[in-house]
């Protein structure tokens, strides 16, 4: 296997924010690109905030927020991630987007380097083929938020090299996390399960037959749930929540991944869930 000790993160956001913690904590140096450098350094503040407050509630020493924060570092140009020997890819579920850049990555770091996206649905191996490392190309699928939740779906592509899926499997359990390998199939293990649910609860909704509050306290009580199914929808992201509903349905044209009319409709009205404030519940912002 190669030996991880920098990792490159593209994408400052909440999942970009929590890998980076999640590779500094485990010893791992940390380098998150943002597409500007005032994102950039407000992922690096909002990093050392939590930390703080962590530090505050004794779950985290002083000195170990030092050690994280002093491992993570951000920068808005992708020159910087020249000499990481994994980069790990979290920004829009757009394959499209998602494609230019490993086409553009794959101009800039080093021969050796794998490269891995975070991706909840989409197809690995079409990223894989947008390079001229194909076999150095996969899945590491990490849940939000990052730090807390323990599974990692590795995802092999027709193209990945055992040595590559070998070695993104020892980041992740090196990482603390339960690593699941998973074919390159759209959803993986876990969204092909979940979101046929989701998308039923809107439509339970839509027929009338309970209330989006009593639905949520229904699966809750009912089947152990840590949060009802539109609490669920509203932290993913009701835009995030369309978009794998239809990547799954291009794949299976299943009636279950078809969305329903009320989830197009909050998406094409901005109620995207908790971070517009509004969603199935609204939110202090």
């Amino acid at each position: 296997m190669s030996e991880i000790k920098t990792v490159g993160i593209l994408g400052s956001g909440i999942m970009g924010s929590g890998l980076a913690e999640v590779a500094a904590r485990a010893g791992y140096t940390a380098i998150v690109r943002s597409r500007s450098r005032a994102a950039a350094d407000a992922m690096v503040a909002g990093l050392a905030k939590s930390l703080a407050k962590q530090v505050e509630r004794g779950r985290l020493g002083g000195d170990e927020r030092d050690a994280i924060l002093s491992r993570v570092s951000a920068t808005d140009h992708l020159g910087d991630l020249v000499e990481c020997d994994l980069i790990i890819e979290s920004v829009v579920e757009d394959l499209a987007i998602k494609k230019a850049l490993f086409a553009e990555l794959d101009q800039v770091i080093k021969p050796s380097a794998i490269l891995a996206t975070n991706t909840s649905t989409l197809a690995v191996v079409e990223l894989a083929m947008a390079t001229q490392r194909p076999d150095k190309v996969c899945g590491v699928h990490f849940f939000n938020p990052a730090p807390a939740m323990k599974l990692v779906e590795i995802v092999r592509p027709l193209t990945a090299s055992d040595e590559t899926i070998a070695t993104a499997t020892a980041f992740a359990t090196a990482c603390g996390k339960d690593a699941v390998e998973v074919k390159d199939q759209a959803g993986f293990i876990v969204n092909a399960l979940l979101f046929p649910y989701l998308n039923n609860a809107v439509r339970m909704s839509e027929q009338g037959v309970a209330s989006v509050a009593n639905i949520d306290t229904a699966m809750k009580g009912g089947c152990n749930f840590p949060m009802g199914p539109f609490a669920l929808l509203d932290l993913v992201g009701l835009d995030t929540s369309l978009a794998i509903l239809d990547a799954l349905y291009d794949e299976f044209h299943d009636a279950n991944y078809s969305a329903v009319p009320t989830l197009r409709r909050m998406v094409a009205a901005g109620r995207l869930g908790r971070k517009t404030g509004k969603g199935f519940f609204e939110y202090s912002r």
